[in-house]
């Protein structure tokens, strides 16, 4: 029963690890011109093809939910760009040494890392309105990435981000 708790509560820290995104906008757009919507063909993500199916699926499922529809002729573009990278510790052990006497003196100080680097995934997402082929919305979100999870924790942390990459869309006058 210990170990249910526990594996429950590192799943849970793991699920609300936080996620932080950065939104720009064009402000002379009307976004409520824009009811249809479809992802670039070519579109290189940077994640696993199964991460992207996920991905998208989740976007999918939360755009619809705001009344967008998926279609073949749409009114803008969706481009996702992803990459991972490592965030150094930034916890550090000093032990210094010293001494003096008689007109001399020395030292020697070592700083010793602590703890492990975090992995992090920043995903880029545009909305590209597709008759003028111009930029109007944009989200950066960052958030710790697991590259060991199982496909159920990807698909939760999957969701979360979409869930919050489109918390601010559209965005408010």
């Amino acid at each position: 029963m210990r170990f249910l708790i526990l594996l429950f509560t590192a799943f849970f820290l793991n699920a609300c690890a936080p996620i932080h995104v950065n939104y720009d906008f064009d402000k002379a757009v009307n976004f409520n011109n824009y009811k249809t919507y479809n992802y670039y063909a070519d579109m290189e993500t940077g994640l696993s093809e199964l991460d992207t199916r996920r991905f998208l699926e989740a976007l999918d499922a939360k755009l619809k939910a705001k009344g967008l529809v998926l279609a073949d002729t749409p009114d803008f573009f969706i481009d996702i760009k992803s990459r991972e990278y490592q965030e150094v510790a930034h916890n550090n052990v000093g032990v210094g040494l010293g001494g003096s006497g008689r007109n001399m003196g020395g030292g020697l100080s070592i700083g010793i890392p602590v703890g492990q680097s975090k992995v992090n995934r920043r995903i880029t997402i545009d909305f590209v309105d597709h008759s003028k082929n111009q930029l109007f919305w944009q989200a950066v979100s960052d958030y710790g990435f697991n590259p060991n999870a199982q496909p159920e924790q990807r698909e939760a942390k999957f969701s979360a981000v979409a869930e919050k990459i489109l918390s601010k869309y559209p965005p408010k006058p």
